[in-house]
């Protein structure tokens, strides 16, 4: 394939164009590097951006202008770090109606950027997200060598939510959009072309004559006029000629198809046109979006359908600051919903809501149990990229019961104890919710029946005196999670048993199992510790504070080595990580926000999956929503109460 000029009016093409086939000398991870700044204001400085997270070395590479005679640059770095930037002056001027094209040593082509007058003064910017997104002529200083400014500027395109979200080049060449925004978007104008720098573009409508919109949250399929072949390239731009969102895929990579997910484009083992994206056991399709991967605004993905009767969505309430020092969501800033919607309603009343405490099985990452209030428990596992019931436990979830069958525990927090069974906390009896009942209570999940009694119980009710006040609302601040922390972690970790003042010795306390649980209180934000005793007794270890003023989960997590304690919009939509210090004390230690795309809500479920199912370097966070609320009614997000995104390993 030769280079050409794609030519529409304003701002032209940007993104990875397989121009020619791969060279060997391509180093890995350069579909990863895209063109981030320009300016064509004097010294023609250009800027260029690694989203990958691995280090790519451009040594040897080359830009050209709208001559497409290539020329060597002088970067100022050999190689760029995962995440990090390289700028360099243009040897060749860049001017107005100009364009910029950066090839690898191999002579492949790795991004083309073009504009029209005065676009490229005082600079040029992705203002999607470092990487990603829509171009903007900046009306603020440039920021060559660092993250493109916030807002960059105010009055992105709204295009800019509309990203190329599947992919098939087997046979009908079918490609879908998808819009993560909050209202509709008019596509009556837009085009699309291939990697074939020959090829003129064609328009969506010519493909798919009723294309006119997308609906926030909703999709549109069209068949590719040109022809979508191995190691090529869609690129999408809207009526005025602004890029709006790319991709591209190596041999095979888009058969079936190629998918967006969390982690990037993946191979998927099934195409989903028009539906959420499976992102279930595939492999990497050797993709790059120009809408979200590796940026740092992410995408709220998949979601829709319709509510069913008796699922009512309860809107948020209690938001609060996040505590001082938090820092960003440390893993991959896209977020898929992850459940059906409306999946979980009841016998015991219209919500349709209130999943809450979340926990992955230790012994079965595949499986992840949940905690609804209303006394329900779910076993769930992976279905076409959701989290659905596991049908062979129970289509329906399973009933839970106080000791001796009565009552309606108030299931908040959940967590799976070294023994491998299930152990739920409850605030209240909710045929009596003005009176508090904290409660553990230990359930066999192998055991059969639709309904589950608790092995053993303990009640800890005695010892929170400022929640028996008649009020249900008081009552309701009581055991909101709960985390089983291994012995082996507080005695390598130097732990300090607060009852003798020395090292904690686990012999001391031979009916309690092999490890403490941490129950958290809403009321105050504390982790009260317990030790469960086999004889129904129990002992209490004193309080952890988190720095929060509310906790609605716990759970240790062994590829940190931490407690976390998560606190949903009433502590910010905030998870700290607890350590044990050099005093032997459970402190924080670091505590992140959730990814930006996500809604602010009663986020009640947090759960972090075992490194073991570690891929590129990442693993599954899951969060639960009690009011499935999303960002309100008609959004992609409303009626659902899972959500899916990625953590480092």
């Amino acid at each position: 394939m030769c280079a050409a000029s794609l030519t529409f009016s304003g701002l032209l093409v940007t993104g990875l164009i397989a121009a020619q086939p791969a060279a060997a000398a391509d180093p890995a991870g350069y579909q990863n590097v895209r063109i981030n700044e320009v300016t064509s204001s004097g010294n023609d400085t250009v800027e260029l951006y690694n989203g990958g997270s691995t280090a790519v070395s451009i040594s040897g590479w080359k830009m050209a202008d709208d001559g497409f005679s290539p020329q060597s640059f002088s970067p100022s770095a050999s190689s760029i770090p995962a995440g990090g930037f390289v700028t360099f002056n243009s040897p060749k001027g860049l001017g107005d109606s100009d364009k910029l094209v950066i090839y690898t040593s191999g002579g492949t082509v790795v991004d083309r950027v073009d504009w029209a007058t005065d676009r490229a003064k005082p600079a040029m910017a992705r203002c999607g997200g470092d990487g990603t997104g829509a171009w903007v002529t900046a009306t603020t200083a440039a920021t060559f060598g660092s993250a493109n400014a916030a807002g960059c500027p105010a009055g992105v395109p709204a295009a800019s939510k509309v990203v190329v979200n599947e992919v098939g080049s087997d046979g009908s060449d079918t490609v879908e959009l998808y819009n993560g925004g909050t209202s509709a978007v008019s596509i009556g104008s837009w085009k699309y072309v291939d990697g074939d720098t020959s090829h003129s573009a064609a328009s969506v409508s010519s493909s798919s004559p009723s294309a006119t919109s997308i609906p926030a949250g909703g999709y549109v399929t069209f068949n590719s006029t040109l022809g979508l072949g191995d190691n090529d390239s869609l690129f999408l731009v809207d009526g005025s000629g602004n890029t709006v969102d790319s991709a591209t895929w190596a041999t095979n990579g888009a058969k079936p198809s190629d998918e967006r997910c969390a982690t990037g484009f993946q191979t998927s083992a099934s195409a989903t046109f028009g539906a959420v994206n499976s992102c279930s056991g595939s492999t990497p399709g050797g993709g790059t979006g120009g809408g979200t991967g590796g940026g740092t605004t992410g995408q709220l993905l998949g979601g829709g359908g319709s509510l069913t009767s008796g699922c009512t969505p309860e809107a948020p309430g209690g938001t609060g600051a996040a505590p001082s020092g938090t820092q960003t969501w440390p893993g991959g800033p896209d977020v898929t919903v992850a459940d059906n919607v409306c999946a979980f309603t009841t016998s015991t009343g219209p919500e349709g809501r209130d999943l809450s405490g979340l926990a992955f099985d230790p012994a079965n990452p595949s499986v992840l149990w949940a905690a609804k209030n209303k006394n329900w428990l779910y076993k769930l596992v992976k279905s076409n990229g959701k989290w659905v019931p596991d049908a062979t436990w129970s289509a329906t979830g399973k009933q839970i019961r106080f000791a001796g069958g009565t009552g309606q525990p108030d299931a908040e927090g959940l967590t799976v104890g070294g023994n491998g069974h299930l152990y739920v906390t409850s605030e209240r009896d909710n045929g009596n919710n003005t009176v508090p009942k904290d409660t553990v209570m230990e359930f066999d999940p192998a055991a059969t029946g639709s309904t589950l009694t608790p092995l053993h119980q303990w009640d800890m009710t005695a010892q929170f005196p400022q929640l028996d006040t008649g009020s249900k609302d008081d009552a309701n601040l009581g055991f909101e999670g709960v985390g089983f922390v291994p012995d082996s972690w507080l005695t390598a970790n130097g732990w300090v048993n607060p009852l003798t003042g020395a090292a904690y010795d686990p012999a001391n306390y031979p009916l309690h199992g092999n490890g403490l649980f941490f129950a958290g209180l809403e009321y105050d934000g504390t982790l009260h510790v317990y030790g469960l005793n086999s004889d129904g007794s129990f002992t209490t270890f004193g309080t952890v504070s988190t720095g929060k003023p509310g906790v609605m989960d716990v759970t240790y997590d062994a590829g940190t080595q931490r407690i976390v304690a998560t606190c949903d919009n009433t502590c910010g939509e905030t998870h700290t990580f607890l350590k044990v210090n050099a005093s032997g004390a459970i402190v924080p230690d670091v505590t992140y926000t959730n990814p930006a795309v996500m809604p602010v809500d009663n986020l009640e479920g947090f759960a972090l999956a075992p490194t073991s199912t570690c891929a590129n370097g990442f693993r599954e966070a899951v969060w639960s929503d009690d009011g499935i609320y999303g960002f309100g009614s008609g959004t992609s997000s409303y009626g659902h109460a899972l959500y899916s995104g990625t953590f480092p390993c």
